[in-house]
């Protein structure tokens, strides 16, 4: 009986050792693409527009950064992470990963190849993308995945108007077990998650798809604060004092810092403001829709089922009165193309489909509490379906 190889491959392949490849396995060699120009460089990697020599095709490269100092460990947990979770998916609306390059050094150079995108940043036409975001959502909670870092940066858009969900980084499998604290981006941080909770659910992303479709709408930030708190205060003048109810509600998932903002910051009687906020750019069904993602109580904030019609509940049929509102969402293969802007010359902001930088921080805490540039959002797919535990039913009130 022969005995199983210890060793993988970073493509999860078993090694021979004694083979000349070694720990590179089917992987290609960095040497088979071409750098045309830079995208942007953030806390976990650079990423670069290149030329696959073998096909002419181009595509997107993210080398992963692994600092001199901790070389001996191997790959990052966050990039195997990232890995393991987007090998389980398929669906058009995450970003596909073409081929793992590596470089002279396999072990310290390791490079994901995926197909190449503009970020979104157009709002026009934004129901068309609002949907194919919500349905990217559907697919990655119906496998019981929370990304746990939607915000603008991590959403592209094909030349053919095809959304992708991207950075799968901080993504995670859903688990009844407590989980890490201070997840997503802070303007796109759901109330439980400000509130130290570490016992969220799948809620917490359509909670930062709401904004995400509010910033569409709007054409900038919803939420732009620096801290927890600052936040929160944004967030009481947008949706209102959390009632009895909610305040129940966070209690019973353990928000440790619940109690001293209540004393120390909570405002009192504010009421929901969102037709005043969005009054000039939506209508009564578009209010309706986005307070049903923008809830207190994460148990009563919609799904990704729900927000786009596909459930018997309440909730989709008041998220079917928004879609069939004129004017409704237009077909994909009728949102216009885009040529590839970052295709000649140096990359820069006013060249990529980025929403301008319209807040005073400059987007400083909104884009990257590690402080690092973003790098858009490009991630790892290998496109296998797989089976995975469902998460916990939700209570309707």
């Amino acid at each position: 009986m022969e005995t199983p190889s210890q060793w993988l491959s970073i493509s999860g392949e078993t090694l021979d050792l004694n083979i000349d490849r070694g720990f590179i396995g089917n992987c290609s060699s960095i040497k088979s693409y071409q750098t045309l120009n830079s995208l942007g460089e953030g806390s976990y990697g650079i990423v670069t527009r290149s030329l696959d020599t073998r096909t002419s095709s181009v595509v997107a490269i993210k080398q992963l950064f692994v600092l001199p100092s901790e070389r001996h460990n191997g790959i990052p947990i966050t990039s195997l992470r990232e890995i393991s979770i987007l090998r389980s998916l398929r669906h058009q609306n995450i970003v596909n990963v073409l081929d793992v390059a590596v470089g002279e050094d396999a072990l310290e150079d390791v490079y994901m190849v995926m197909e190449y995108c503009e970020q979104v940043g157009s709002p026009d036409p934004f129901k068309c993308l609002a949907r194919q975001l919500l349905e990217g959502l559907e697919y990655l909670h119906r496998n019981d995945i929370i990304h746990r870092d939607i915000k603008l940066q991590n959403i592209l858009l094909t030349a053919k108007g095809v959304l992708k969900l991207a950075d799968f980084g901080m993504s995670v499998h859903f688990s009844r077990r407590p989980m890490t604290p201070g997840v997503v981006t802070i303007w796109y941080r759901a109330p439980e998650l400000l509130l130290g909770t570490n016992r969220y659910t799948l809620a917490i992303d359509l909670w930062s798809a709401g904004l995400i479709i509010g910033e569409l709408l709007l054409q900038e930030p919803v939420l732009p604060g620096e801290t927890p708190i600052q936040q929160l205060s944004l967030i009481v003048k947008l949706i209102g004092t959390p009632s009895k109810e909610d305040i129940t509600a966070l209690a019973a998932i353990g928000c440790p810092e619940l109690v001293r903002w209540q004393r120390d910051a909570m405002p009192s009687g504010r009421v929901e403001n969102l037709e005043r906020r969005f009054g000039d750019v939506s209508t009564e069904a578009t209010v309706k829709f986005l307070m049903g993602l923008l809830r207190w109580d994460a148990q009563e904030r919609w799904t990704a089922s729900e927000a786009l019609g596909k459930s018997k509940s309440r909730a989709s049929a008041d998220a079917v009165d928004w879609w069939k509102e004129s004017p409704r969402a237009v077909e994909r293969e009728m949102l216009p193309t885009f040529p590839e802007v970052r295709n000649q010359g140096e990359a820069s902001s006013t060249k990529s489909m980025e929403m301008p930088d319209r807040s005073r921080a400059g987007r400083k805490h909104g884009v990257d509490d590690a402080g690092g540039k973003d790098f858009g959002g490009y991630s790892f797919d290998f496109g296998n379906d797989r089976g995975v535990v469902k998460g916990p039913k939700r209570r309707r009130k």
